[in-house]
């Protein structure tokens, strides 16, 4: 087959053939010619040679043209596609590095192999372009909800034809009990579009908490306005869901909007999730009030939030313990991920037993460390004292204000405490030292003698030691692991130490020993300053 005038044009009729049925640019089917005809050319002129093709856009004509390049004496390995600036002086009059020359040569005859291989190379280039342009359509609506057509089946997974592609629905990724047939209708959320060597490929979902939340924003007109604003989404699929919605419209309820006239708006997102239960719940900036809400329809009595640790108590009356807990743990479940809180649940019995247990408790610290008795200690108690250092260094006053606490007696009961911790602290540093602790350490400001003892049992003997330590292994934290808060214990975890503290003290730490220098800190502390400042003018 040459390249004739006879077919000149038809090369060019044959692109936009291509390019149309397969919907991308003729211009790339084009290149892709070109291409296939200058590998054509170089198995028959040479491959070292540098044969490039030219299909003119309007006559469809293709000249073929041997290029050579310019460079220095020494570099020039292909003589071929290279030259020297002294031959390249019988072409140019003044020849420099990187020019190149151009020499037009006839058109090849491609064979039935040679074209066979053109044909080859321009089908995988239109296929390159096709799965480029998916990938680029498909990309961009990640996040959307889009319509399909269920093609087929294949070991619980739904292909879908989602137009100019396929999308694939994992076994996962669909509602426990729906089943599909060839040509059903499916509506589902693009949840990823990843480029893969078979093609781009379009994961679908219709578990996944954003679904409902654009389902609600296909049925609220309020929502997709931005009057009403979805917070949080928590979806156990097919059974149960609790989506949190605020109005930044004082006169636009948000959950009697979303629920609809006669429930009609949200009936629309139920049908769609084969009849899945949802709580419509107002979202609120305080964590308790809106764990309270999100825990509907159990009522709660009392919450206590520990923010460090991201966990939270919930104590609701005893009969209503089975229906904050829910089915198999269900409403508890999802008011949890829906909070982002680990929820522990209590009832008033359990939660008055575990008071009065902190209370004898305490009473018989006191009791056995003060040499009070019982009705004395327990008057400590009630005050509000829980330790013997609150009681030793607290203001005498606060001691006064003890019905039968006289000046005398409140010294007296700060003498004891003292005598008690001083002792303590003498044998958790005697136990220390037993320990091999060195006197860098002991004379550290800012461990106690406990802390130091704890350091030594954990193999922290000296403040070398100390000062490779990280915050967390001193303070503890929270790692989260599978989507799930691990708690990782610190050593001086127990004495109340914070991450910052522990921070700090590793810091004073290697500064006392030249690990760090001070006047680098300070000046980290000023660019950190002065970003502040810059950020907070432009602002």
């Amino acid at each position: 087959m040459a390249i004739t005038s006879a077919n000149q044009l038809e090369l060019l009729q044959t692109a936009e053939a291509v390019a149309r049925e397969k919907m991308i640019d003729p211009e790339l089917v084009v290149e892709a010619m070109e291409e296939s005809l200058a590998r054509a050319a170089k198995s028959r002129y040479g491959a070292e040679m540098d044969i490039r093709v030219s299909i003119d856009r309007k006559t469809g004509r293709a000249t073929f043209t041997r290029v050579r390049t310019v460079v220095e004496d020494e570099e020039l390995e292909n003589y071929q596609a290279e030259l020297t600036v002294e031959q390249a002086k019988q072409y140019l009059a003044d020849p420099q590095i990187g020019d190149e020359i151009k020499d037009e040569v006839p058109p090849v005859e491609l064979g039935r192999i040679a074209a066979q291989s053109a044909k080859q190379v321009i089908l995988q280039k239109v296929r390159e372009a096709e799965r480029d342009r998916q990938f680029e359509e498909f990309k961009d609506r990640v996040g959307t909800i889009i319509n399909g057509v269920v093609k087929r089946e294949e070991y619980g997974n739904v292909i879908v034809d989602i137009g100019r592609g396929e999308g694939i629905l994992r076994r996962n990724e669909k509602i426990g009990r729906e089943a599909y047939r060839p040509n059903d209708r499916i509506r589902c959320f693009i949840k990823d579009v990843r480029r893969e060597a078979r093609g781009p490929q379009v994961f679908l979902s219709r578990t996944a908490p954003e679904f409902m939340a654009e389902l609600f924003k296909m049925e609220v007109p309020e929502i997709y306005d931005g009057i009403i604003e979805i917070k949080a989404v928590a979806r156990d699929p097919g059974s149960r869901a609790k989506i949190a919605v605020i109005s930044y419209d004082g006169s636009i309820d948000p959950v009697g909007a979303c629920v609809g006239m006669r429930g009609s708006r949200v009936q629309a997102v139920v049908n769609e999730l084969q009849g899945e239960k949802i709580d419509i719940i107002p979202w609120n900036d305080d964590q308790p009030t809106f764990l309270v809400n999100a825990l509907q329809p159990a009522e709660v009595t009392k919450v206590v939030l520990d923010e460090d640790a991201g966990k939270i108590e919930v104590v609701v009356p005893d009969e209503q313990l089975s229906l904050a807990i829910g089915r198999r743990g269900q409403n508890v479940r999802l008011a949890s991920q829906l909070t982002g809180l680990d929820i522990d649940i209590l009832t008033e019995a359990e939660e008055s037993e575990r008071r009065q247990k902190e209370f004898a408790a305490r009473t018989q610290l006191f009791m056995d460390s003060l040499d009070l008795d019982e009705f004395f200690a327990q008057l400590l108690v009630s005050e509000g004292f829980t330790n013997l250092e609150e009681v030793a260094y607290v203001d005498v006053d606060e001691l006064l204000v003890i019905d039968g606490v006289d000046e005398g007696t409140a010294t007296e009961l700060q003498a004891r405490a003292r005598d008690v911790l001083e002792a303590a602290q003498r044998k958790a540093l005697e136990h220390a030292r037993e320990l091999g602790v060195e006197d860098s350490l002991v004379d550290f400001e800012g461990l106690t003698p406990q802390m130091i003892e704890a350091l030594a049992e954990d193999g922290v003997k000296s403040l070398e030691d100390f000062a490779t330590c990280a915050d967390w292994e001193l303070a503890g934290g929270w790692t989260t692991v599978n989507g799930e808060r691990v708690k990782d214990d610190g050593v001086l975890e127990k004495f109340d130490m914070s991450l910052e503290e522990a921070q700090n003290l590793v810091m004073t730490a290697r500064i006392q020993l030249g690990w760090v220098d001070p006047s680098d800190l300070e000046t980290k502390e000023e660019a950190t300053e002065a970003d502040v400042a810059v950020e907070g003018s432009e602002a």
